[in-house]
Formats: C-alpha cells, sequence, structure tokens
C-alpha cells in the first residue's frame, strides 16, 4: 500500500491518480535498478502544476440540483464574452446562471481592460521601432491564450454541472 505524496489518502495498487485530490501517483518500477527518466519527472512536474492551477474553490453542493441542470446553458452563454448579458437577464432568479455569469462577467472585464493595455503597449513600441513593435505584440498577443484558456475551463464546468472558480480570476465578485 501506498500514500498519496500531496493528501495522504491511501492509494489502492494499480491507481495512477489520487481519488480525493487527484494527484498524480508515483509509479514505482518492477525493476528496482531502473528509475524514471528526466522526461517523465518534468511531465509529472507539469501535470502537477496543471492540477495546482485549477485548484480553486469548488462550491457545486451549495446549488439546487434542479438549478443546476435546468441553467447549465445559461452558465456556459456566459463565457462567450458579451452573450454574459443573457444569463444575466434571462435568469436572474437562477444562483447557478448567476455564478457563471459573474465569473463570465469579471472575465469579460479582464479582457476588455488587457485590450485596452495591450493597444496603448502596442502604439508606444511601434512608434520607438517597427522591429520592437512587431516582436512586443506578438509576445503581448500571446496572453489572449491564457483568456482563451480561462473560458474553456468555466465552459466544461458550467457544462458538468459545477459551480468552480475560475483559476487566477475566480474570487473577484460583481454580482451577488
Amino acid at each position: 500500500m501506498s500514500y498519496c505524496s500531496k493528501c495522504g489518502t491511501q492509494i489502492n495498487e494499480g491507481e495512477k491518480y489520487c481519488s480525493k485530490c487527484g494527484n498524480l501517483v508515483a509509479q514505482e518500477a518492477d525493476n528496482p535498478k531502473e528509475t524514471k527518466g528526466e522526461s517523465s519527472e518534468k511531465q509529472n512536474e507539469f501535470v502537477t502544476k496543471i492540477q495546482d492551477f485549477n485548484n480553486t474553490s469548488d462550491t457545486t453542493a451549495a446549488y439546487a440540483v434542479d438549478d443546476v441542470t435546468q441553467n447549465k446553458a445559461m452558465g456556459i452563454l456566459a463565457y462567450f464574452g458579451p452573450l454574459v448579458l443573457i444569463p444575466i437577464l434571462a435568469a436572474p432568479k437562477s444562483m447557478f446562471a448567476r455564478f457563471h455569469s459573474n465569473q463570465g462577467l469579471v472575465l469579460l472585464l479582464a479582457d476588455i481592460a488587457y485590450s485596452i493595455i495591450n493597444a496603448i503597449l502596442t502604439a508606444i513600441f511601434w512608434t520607438i521601432s517597427w522591429r520592437l513593435g512587431s516582436i512586443m505584440s506578438t509576445i503581448l498577443g500571446l496572453v489572449w491564450i491564457l483568456f482563451t484558456v480561462l473560458a474553456i475551463i468555466g465552459i466544461v464546468n458550467a457544462a458538468s454541472g459545477r459551480a468552480k472558480e475560475l483559476p487566477l480570476i475566480g474570487k473577484i465578485k460583481i454580482l451577488k
């Protein structure tokens, strides 16, 4: 028997992930002389970092089951930019839709704020040098990937009926 290195839960033989926290369980080699390769260790590190990134509070238990099942579509719509207004206006009494509307609204506002900052910085760099401007606009443009990843995480959470906060921005409350 082995135990999870993260939470201490007992791990059954053959399990790859902890049933309590989802941590990847280190698999020992059959031959004690064999060691894990460096790429395997890096892969385990990467998986752990991704799990830690998305390790946010899950308040699904606080919502009524029928509210969750009836308003999954509204929760999904909340992550499509301006469409966040649809669940805000169409399902104002649904706590589940309101939770995801808040998450989507915070994401939209962060996206708009970053767009303004990105435009200002890109204009400044372009006036200094066209090379610097093109390099910096490419680097600054990569942040859009983060917004896309956060939206996908929100959509997956809403579609699976979970009220789980988004990483980085999930604790901000605009709608009550």
